[in-house]
């Protein structure tokens, strides 16, 4: 699969004794000045690990969180420093600046095998607007830029972007996963291929909409987004949350869907409420006969039913977004029960399963089941953009063709 990505992975990288810059996603949860996630961490390892083990001078580079151009000691990254370094088993130096004579001393002295982390790239007022300057002063500090930053590549920064036109440049190796597995669900899928994308609004995920239909066989709806579809065609969803906007641009969706052929699956019953609140009563009901003043919440069995029945018809499956509210039971049920039956199909090696967003990692590991689908995403962000369509500037910059000489 690395034959087909858009840059150069690992493989055609021999590291010994070069600084190598590596920027990576830290911008990891914290409480009480720990990492209470270690995801993210995790799945750095491999790259920061074969680079050292090969002799590289492995420099580590980094946002965290929005300190906006200025120095917020709260968002240091040195914690996280002390994470790194137990998840790789080996010592990670850190220098309290990115940039500078600190980091240029820290960077020289670096021997091979070691591994460095430099300060917060967005303490740089520069590093938001990719200021050309920063990103040359970056560059300075190695002789080889290795972006392993799948979730930062939606950002045109100096750290994500601008480095790159300084230096030879690679994907790292959850780069290059992330980019096989979004490369196997929608550029080149087995099929038939479908979608589930859930979540509130399609004001937010029309984009996504969109490019899906041209891509997939089925798309179904979940999430509050069902009920504007179901609006659109004429259904009295009660007090549910809808979009009564964006009416006119579910029917557009629905009449383009039916055109291309794409198969779009809306709930046929859902999980109604009075309150929004956990323990409240509930109700299922066909989509037809939501009460007045109910809210719908959740997929009923029916559509959890058709749903399950879709998926064994596929190859591939794209996922986004919960089909309810599944932080708060029982609306937490289609989800579970889908996502159950997805994994199950994952496992028997009947379906592959690519799911990324925020939301839906939350959901599927609510599920018990985010470790059994084929390639789960944390990028967030850039996940979302990539299903758009939109073009990735951070990906963009390590597949030039600029003339970089790498050094001997």
């Amino acid at each position: 699969m690395a034959g087909a990505l858009p840059f150069a992975t690992l493989d055609t990288l021999a590291p010994k004794g070069k600084r190598i810059l590596v920027r990576v996603d830290l911008n990891v949860p914290m409480k009480d000045g720990q990492v209470s996630d270690q995801t993210r961490i995790e799945r750095i390892v491999p790259t920061i690990r074969e680079l050292a083990e090969k002799g590289g001078r492995v420099i580590l580079l980094s946002h965290f969180d929005r300190p906006k151009g200025k120095v917020v000691p709260d968002m240091s990254l040195k914690p996280i420093a002390t994470a790194l370094a137990t998840a790789l088993g080996r010592p990670v130096s850190f220098a309290h600046d990115c940039i500078g004579d600190e980091a240029e001393a820290a960077t020289r002295t670096l021997r091979d095998g070691e591994v460095l982390l430099l300060e917060n790239t967005r303490f740089q007022p520069g590093e938001e607007k990719n200021d050309p300057n920063l990103a040359a002063a970056l560059a300075r500090l190695g002789d080889v830029y290795v972006n392993d930053a799948f979730s930062a590549a939606h950002r045109a920064h100096a750290s994500t972007a601008g480095v790159a036109e300084h230096l030879p440049s690679f994907g790292g190796r959850l780069m290059e996963a992330e980019l096989a597995a979004l490369y196997a669900a929608l550029e080149n899928p087995e099929r038939p291929v479908g979608a589930i994308v859930g979540g509130a609004k399609i004001s937010t995920k029309l984009e996504l909409l969109e490019n899906m239909l041209a891509k997939v066989n089925m798309l179904a709806i979940g999430g509050a987004m069902a009920n504007t579809f179901l609006a659109a065609q004429g259904v009295n969803v009660g007090k549910s949350l809808k979009e009564e906007e964006m009416l006119d641009t579910a029917r557009k969706i629905i009449a383009e869907a039916k055109a291309r052929g794409c198969d779009l699956v809306l709930p046929v019953d859902v999980v109604v409420t009075e309150e929004f609140m956990a323990g409240a009563p509930t109700r299922t009901v066909p989509v037809s006969e939501i009460p007045d003043g109910w809210m719908a919440l959740d997929v009923g069995p029916q559509s959890v039913q058709m749903l399950n029945a879709k998926l064994a018809g596929l190859k591939t499956l794209v996922w986004n977004g919960p089909l309810g509210v599944f932080e708060l039971p029982p609306f937490d049920e289609g989800t579970n029960a889908v996502a159950q039956e997805a994994a199950r199909l994952t496992k028997a090696g009947a379906l592959k399963t690519v799911a990324g967003g925020g939301d839906t990692v939350a959901a599927l590991r609510h599920a018990g089941v985010l470790h059994d689908m084929t390639y789960v995403s944390t990028a967030g962000g850039a996940f979302l953009e990539w299903l758009e369509g939109k073009i990735l500037p951070g990906l963009t910059a390590i597949s030039t063709t600029l003339e970089k000489t790498l050094p001997v």
